[in-house]
């Protein structure tokens, strides 16, 4: 290897034979064939001929036929990953089978990297798998509103390694995949869209009991996101320490909007509660003082 870098070349046919020595310069044999240069050369063009292929068979044809068809966006996501990864493991077969390595040669590199995976890539292959488990399974999809880890935001990109979320602060945060399925993960999206509502909130013991049941369901009743049907209703949850302790429950559409419509019924709760004159109580303790006790006094210090 070392007199290749050595030639001075005279010639043009000098310059042209020595790329040939070293476009055909064995650097390792596997499965009793040569690996060149130029092996490996055509190995990677054949890998990017089916990479390019895959591209344009995702976003010329799969995303104008899907689109057509009004597919859902996260069928129609997943539908692009998998065909991508089909394309590219047939491109990996034909580039081995291409340069001269059988399917023998591809399990001596499937015995290598199992080597490779005892020694640290444990967490990768877990997060591949995962990733496949989420593009079958589909628990979550591209478009979702889902919560996990206490961060909330919506399903971008499910990629190999990890998935794409866009929080709610416009911040994208890349989770393993496998977090998902190891995890407990909120999905406001999975199945039905409807969700429901539950606002929890403290009256006084003074207050009149059916006005506060008209005023709370008048606030669902006014919200016009709010679905009419499943209709709304109030709770009379439990008796508190300082409160009779309710509870409005709503439907509504949207999942993602579920932060903003519960802002807007909690700040119509307190406009309506002042138009009925509805106290909200703030806990209260009472403090005791009790005078001390008298010390008896020893017989010594009577003395």
């Amino acid at each position: 290897m070392i007199g290749l870098f050595l030639f001075e070349p005279k010639s043009l046919s000098d310059v042209a034979s020595f790329l040939d020595k070293v476009l055909h310069y064995q650097l390792f044999e596997l499965n009793k064939t040569p690996v060149t240069f130029s092996s490996i050369l055509m190995f990677l063009l054949v890998l990017l001929i089916f990479f390019i292929l895959s591209r344009i068979l995702n976003r010329g044809v799969l995303k104008r036929v899907l689109g057509r068809f009004h597919v859902e966006e996260g069928t129609r996501y997943t539908l692009i990953r998998i065909s991508h990864y089909l394309v590219m493991i047939v491109g990996t077969v034909v580039a081995f089978q291409f340069v001269g390595i059988n399917l023998g040669g591809l399990a001596v590199i499937f015995g290598l990297l199992s080597v490779g995976i005892g020694f640290g890539l444990q967490n990768v292959t877990s997060n591949f798998i995962s990733g496949l488990i989420l593009l079958l399974e589909r628990p979550i999809k591209v478009g979702d509103r889902i919560t996990v880890g206490g961060t909330e935001g919506d399903v971008t990109a499910i990629n190999m390694r990890a998935t794409t979320i866009q929080s709610l602060e416009n911040i994208s945060i890349i989770v393993p995949n496998s977090e998902f399925v190891s995890s407990k993960v909120t999905n406001w999206s999975y199945g039905e869209s409807r969700v429901r509502l539950s606002i929890d909130v403290g009256v006084s013991y003074n207050s009149d009991l059916d006005t506060v049941l008209k005023a709370l369901t008048e606030v669902a009743d006014d919200h016009p996101k709010v679905l009419r049907y499943p209709a709304p209703d109030v709770l009379f949850v439990s008796f508190g320490d300082s409160s009779w302790n309710m509870r409005l429950r709503a439907w509504i559409e949207d999942p993602k909007e579920h932060p903003i419509i519960q802002s807007e019924l909690n700040k119509d709760i307190v406009r309506k509660f002042r138009k009925y004159n509805v106290e909200i109580p703030f806990p209260q303790r009472d403090l005791h003082v009790r005078s001390p006790l008298p010390v008896p006094l020893s017989t010594d210090a009577r003395e």
